[in-house]
């Protein structure tokens, strides 16, 4: 299964293949009646496949319907076990994270639910330079030698062969994560990873964060069960949501299900009452808090944590998660920010360079996009290869070459793993170490195999040339149904992210003006007009130079369909909307 699409005839400006999977007119009527809903909300509810017995748990998709018992995945009664008794005894517990943002979320979960209940914690994340991705020796050295009689791996340690077996035989080492794996490793006391054998497909998209949480509550439960006095309450637990939310949308995990579940519930509580460090870094990134989203935590908030292990210390996302004190939280929130200024800027000269090596290889057919140059660098590869793959809507995969190896990640297109596809290509000697995620992944191979691995991946992918990530249309309406309360209605079927999108809806209406807008006129303002004269702004990101900015020129003064998202306008107040410009067609 590719993802394999057919356009519906029409040639987009963009050339990416239109989907048309709006429902049958009648049907959504009657649904719509039957359950008191707005036609355009039910359309689409319609055409996603929700079921009607569902559809309760899914407009108010409340973590208690969703939680699973923790128990259910395996090893988590034998980790839950020795954490419980680790808290009895009174034992100094260390905890190692990834760099990324689920990593630092995670550790900083962990360590919130352990010092409530009185536990000595230590904890540490690599620097992502010096020490590369995992677990390391020196680390565990460090935990053993203050004192640590259990360590905690978190968002890593699954592949953490020779760290975990050294190490094992001073302390118990117990792993949190949800990379792909093929089991256990030697030593470890306790694995818990959904995506290893035994596999939990029920947990196979929860992110290491969220694994954190399902043991913090297996833990207590087990702490109750042998009568612990200082068992927490579930409102002690509940109170960690929130960064389950920011891991769960920063670490691109499908927002369906539980993982939806743990977003609304942790953006609630942020927009409500949130920690210093949340609240610091949303006013750093200047973000209404009272009003912030999963696109805002993805798009604002993710970007300045990861930003510590990309070019810094990411224990610096971590004691920005752990701090309660205001101060503390806004000195670190503004040297985040600063280090994300750094990124962008050094992301921007990167960025430029792979467009022009992706366009001759999209100009050559390639299916699969590998670009790679000296000196990038590899903290931020991995947005690279997220805008090679948003321009052209194809797998995309950035490296930074070192002498004679190229370190990279990649992103990828709806129906291509590319975990599983590295994975393969570790298992057959052409890469040296990698894996991940189906969306995202990260890789390590000599730089003189970049172009087999560029021909392995393509082969795996098997997708035709010119294939292209298609633009599915959920709902059709004229520019005067494109209201507040159409907005507000699908914002019901929030949160959005990956395996959640925004509805996309065609609009049709006549091109009145466009104009470049942004930093060197990155993004694309429309102005589209409907029958009645009813003008509707459109704004298209990053579309700047595009074959979209070119179409929309050539079509101005005529009628067109664009494709969609509609959002409330924050920049008029609020009390506007505005069409966020996916793909345009003529009519």
């Amino acid at each position: 299964m590719h993802g394999r699409s057919e356009g519906n005839g029409r040639r987009s400006f963009s050339g990416r293949p239109w989907q048309d999977r709006t429902a049958d007119p009648e049907i959504t009527l009657r649904f719509a009646q039957r359950h008191g809903l707005p036609e355009l909300l039910a359309g689409v509810i319609v055409a996603r496949g929700v079921a009607q017995a569902d559809l309760a748990r899914h407009l108010s998709p409340r973590l208690k319907d969703w939680l699973p018992d923790p128990s259910s995945l395996p090893g988590m009664d034998a980790l839950a076990d020795r954490l419980a008794w680790a808290v009895r005894r009174g034992e100094t517990v260390g905890l190692f994270g990834d760099y990324d943002v689920d990593g630092q979320a995670a550790v900083a979960l962990l360590a919130r639910f352990l010092a409530a209940l009185g536990v000595r914690v230590l904890h540490a994340v690599p620097n992502r330079l010096r020490d590369g991705y995992g677990p390391n020796e020196r680390a565990f050295r460090t935990f053993v030698g203050a004192g640590a009689g259990v360590i905690v791996c978190l968002d890593c340690g699954s592949t953490a062969a020779g760290p975990i077996a050294t190490i094992s035989r001073e302390a118990d080492v117990l792993v949190l994560d949800h990379h792909r794996a093929d089991g256990p490793p030697p030593g470890v006391h306790a694995h818990v990873n959904p995506n290893a054998p035994p596999v939990a497909e029920a947990l196979s998209t929860s992110c290491a964060t969220a694994l954190a949480f399902l043991a913090a509550v297996a833990t207590n439960r087990e702490l109750r069960r042998a009568g612990f006095a200082r068992a927490v309450s579930n409102g002690v637990l509940l109170d960690l949501v929130d960064l389950v939310a920011l891991a769960t949308v920063a670490d691109v995990m499908p927002l369906v299900g539980l993982n939806r579940a743990f977003v609304w519930r942790g953006v609630e509580a942020m927009r409500r009452g949130p920690r210093p460090g949340v609240a610091a870094l949303a006013a750093a990134a200047r973000i209404d808090i009272g009003t912030i989203d999963a696109e805002a935590i993805g798009y604002a908030l993710a970007p300045r944590l990861n930003a510590a292990g990309r070019l810094d210390d990411a224990g610096l996302g971590v004691a920005l998660l752990m701090t309660d004190e205001a101060r503390e939280a806004q000195s670190l929130a503004l040297r985040l920010d600063r280090l994300n200024r750094d990124r962008q800027a050094i992301e921007a000269a990167v960025v430029e360079a792979a467009f022009a090596e992706a366009e001759r290889q999209v100009e050559a057919g390639r299916s699969v996009l590998v670009v790679a140059g000296a000196g990038w660098h590899p903290g931020v590869v991995g947005i690279v290869a997220g805008r090679v793959r948003e321009r052209f809507g194809r797998p995309a995969v950035a490296l930074a070459l070192d002498g004679e190896t190229a370190v990279g990640s990649g992103r990828s297109v709806p129906g291509f793993d590319l975990g599983a596809a590295i994975g393969t290509l570790v298992r057959q000697g052409l890469v040296l170490k990698g894996g991940g995620h189906a969306a995202a992944a990260g890789v390590t191979l000599a730089a003189s195999r970049l172009g087999a691995f560029a021909e392995a991946l393509a082969a795996l992918w098997g997708a035709e040339e010119e294939v292209r990530e298609p633009v599915v249309i959920e709902g059709r309406c004229r520019i005067e149904g494109v209201t507040l309360e159409a907005s507000q209605a699908l914002a019901r079927l929030g949160p959005f992210g990956a395996g959640n999108p925004e509805p996309l809806l065609e609009v049709g209406g006549r091109v009145a003006s466009l104009a470049p807008v942004g930093p060197s006129g990155t993004h694309l303002r429309v102005v589209l007009e409907g029958e009645s004269g009813a003008l509707l702004e459109a704004i298209a990101f990053r579309a700047g130079g595009t074959p979209l900015a070119q179409g929309l020129a050539t079509a101005r003064g005529g009628l067109v369909r664009a494709a969609g998202v509609v959002r409330p306008d924050r920049y008029r107040g609020g009390e506007a909307v505005g069409l966020r410009l996916v793909d345009a067609a003529f009519a």
